[in-house]
């Protein structure tokens, strides 16, 4: 894996006093496999790279911090810009509750391939796990790391396409239902059912759904041989059946999981969990302890500052499954769809029930006014179409598409403007810390 500075467009700006008031930033594109080659680019309308292009990181992470350009042309990653002085920056009270450093970090996430199977710790969790991980003598970026920070990682997810899914367990009565399903499609081929999914069938039988699921789970994650055995019969027998309806989604997941990794726990794991499609324009978010895996699509991705995962299968890398399975919460959920406030100025406000960060999403007509960005604390912006214009008290900022920019939180109230003789609308989307309680 590589990590690439992606220069934002052209900027116009001017200073109303001596110190910079808001600043244009450089982002990190990481290049991870299951990386899209075009779906980056063609959104911020850049040259491809002939790479996957993963995840561009918009923040102050220090595994790749955005890169600030100050007043006289020098340049700084954000998290060194901040220690010069977090009060000013963050803003008191986001230190007060956050420390020092800026609590969220947006992504553009662009999955051409199944991620793998994951959760995020809880605070007290990531704290302990990176404490005991230090003590121990493990290297920051071991491959048997579990914890590269003490913070947790609760996210959103914002489609920009449609958008494909696994997000927490599904009801066990469901689940049930698709096992049974998946049974007759041996009848088809007359086929005997393998012995592990009547096993499946009694775990989520048990009265107490949390133990069910639990012991569902255990018995893949820990399976060996006998699931890998398991997966291929399962995965041949839907191929010959084809029979999936009414679970296409789930069903056709597991065929297509097994094609990229083949006999891995996590195909049937699938089965377990919520399989979801987000149409352009929803958003789901993910708390501490949900099991999940993101499978095609791109989007608009914001999380706490943190890279703390969990693996669970659909993966080459290390997965620690007694840290994995104390980490889960074993409860069935719905799909934690998030819906936005809508106001009559262009913006749609997305606020999870996470202290860390909301998502603002801002449309500009050519001739509309100005729309006041919602910013508690420090603030983030990118542009994905047309070019708008940062007004704050000490200096006016204008983006083109692809370009970013960090707000401080002295330099709230920011209006954002259309650009004077703009044909088309604009858009852009803003990260800050979150204005509920």
């Amino acid at each position: 894996m590589g990590a690439t500075r992606w220069t934002s467009s052209p900027i116009h700006l001017q200073t109303k006093e001596m110190d910079m008031a808001v600043y244009e930033i450089e982002n990190v594109l990481r290049d991870y496999a299951w990386g899209s080659t075009t779906a980056i680019a063609g959104l911020l309308g850049r040259p491809e790279s002939g790479r996957p292009e993963a995840e561009l990181w918009i923040g102050a992470h220090p595994d790749s911090p955005s890169v600030a350009r100050r007043s006289d042309g020098t340049e700084i990653p954000l998290h060194a810009l901040i220690a010069e002085d977090p009060e000013h920056f963050l803003g008191g009270a986001s230190v007060a509750k956050f420390g020092p450093r800026l609590p969220f970090l947006a992504k553009i996430l662009a999955a051409a391939q199944p991620l793998s199977l994951q959760v995020h710790p809880s605070i007290g969790q990531a704290k302990a796990g990176f404490e005991r991980e230090n003590a121990a003598g493990l290297a920051p970026d071991a491959p048997n790391r579990n914890y590269r920070d003490d913070n947790h990682k609760p996210e959103m997810i914002f489609a920009l396409t449609p958008f494909e899914a696994l997000c927490g367990f599904r009801a066990p009565d469901e689940t049930r239902k698709i096992l049974l399903h998946l049974a007759g499609c041996f009848d088809l081929v007359e086929s005997e059912v393998p012995r592990l999914v009547q096993d499946l069938l009694d775990d989520l039988a048990d009265a107490d759904r949390s133990a069910g699921l639990r012991k569902a789970f255990e018995r893949l994650i820990t399976g060996g041989p006998a699931v890998s055995e398991a997966t291929a019969l399962v995965a041949a027998a839907l191929i010959s059946a084809a029979r999936l309806a009414p679970y296409q989604a789930e069903l056709s997941t597991v065929v297509s999981l097994n094609e990229k990794y083949p006999g891995d726990p996590g195909v049937l794991i699938s089965l377990l969990l919520n399989r979801i499609s987000l149409a352009p324009g929803q958003a789901v978010y993910l708390p501490a302890g949900n099991v999940h895996a993101y499978l095609h699509g791109l989007g608009v991705e914001v999380m706490a500052s943190s890279d703390n995962v969990l693996r669970g299968g659909l993966t080459p890398k290390f997965i620690d499954v007694p840290e994995l399975l104390r980490t889960i919460e074993f409860q069935p959920v719905g799909v934690p769809m998030l819906s936005p406030e809508v106001s009559g100025l262009g913006q749609e406000l997305y606020q999870p029930p996470f202290r860390e960060f909301q998502l603002q999403r801002i449309q500009l007509e050519p001739d509309g006014g100005p729309v006041p960005l919602a910013q508690s604390g420090a603030a983030v912006v990118i542009v994905v179409s047309g070019s708008v214009y940062l007004d704050s008290p000490k200096g006016d900022l204008q983006l083109s598409r692809g370009g970013s920019a960090f707000l401080p939180a002295s330099e709230a109230p920011v209006n954002v403007h259309p650009v004077a003789g703009a044909a088309d609308p604009a858009v852009a989307f803003a990260v800050t810390t979150s204005m509920k309680g």
